[in-house]
């Protein structure tokens, strides 16, 4: 089988993701630089890979995916390697909840109405951040609810889930109020250390 490809910026989350997936299954990759904030857009031959003109794309022996979800569910059912996701049917339905949760309601609050709105505004919303910090911590609370005893969301397997959520907290930590927040949540606090002490999420952090 030939190299995937990924298309897509270092400092999407969700391209984060997919290559998550691809260095935890120990799969080599290449990446296509793909800036969709670039002036002018996304370049016009990317239109063939993401109709939507979003990241991250995906192509593998001229089989090609959009959306990070379908993407990494494809690397982990694939690819041989450490399986991501858990064979139970209610623990799997577990996992794709988390990530639903995390794709409705935690990304666009973590990281837009936070994280991007404190360090990159002049003039930040002060509105807007103290909304999403308080979407933030339904968030979390929910997470926690959910979570089961071990490392993991899901226990003792490190799933997909895991890889969704942590790029997402990763830039919400990094302003003082996601960080003074996520750390009164003992259990994802611990969940994320332990994600970014690992190998892979070392290799993906944004250059």
């Amino acid at each position: 089988m030939g190299k995937p490809v990924v298309y897509g910026a270092d400092y999407s989350v969700y391209v984060r993701i997919v290559r998550l997936a691809l260095e935890e299954k120990g799969i080599a990759y290449d990446i296509v630089p793909v800036d969709i904030f670039a002036e002018g857009g996304a370049p016009a031959w990317y239109g063939k890979h993401h109709p939507f003109g979003r990241i991250p794309a995906f192509e593998h022996d001229n089989f090609r995916l959009f959306e990070a979800s379908a993407i990494a569910r494809y690397v982990d059912e694939g690819f041989a390697g450490p399986a991501l996701q858990p064979t139970d049917p209610r623990a799997r339905a577990t996992m794709n909840q988390i990530i639903g949760i995390l794709d409705a309601y935690a990304y666009r609050a973590m990281v837009w109405d936070v994280a991007v709105e404190r360090l990159e505004k002049t003039e930040p919303d002060v509105a807007l951040i103290a909304n999403g910090l308080r979407q933030a911590e339904t968030v979390l609370k929910v997470l926690t609810s959910l979570k089961a005893q071990g490392p993991w969301l899901l226990g003792n397997q490190l799933t997909l889930a895991d890889l969704h959520a942590a790029p997402i907290i990763a830039y919400f930590v990094k302003v003082p109020e996601g960080h003074n927040l996520l750390t009164q949540f003992a259990g994802i606090w611990d969940l994320y250390l332990r994600m970014a002490g690992r190998p892979s999420f070392v290799r993906t952090e944004k250059a």
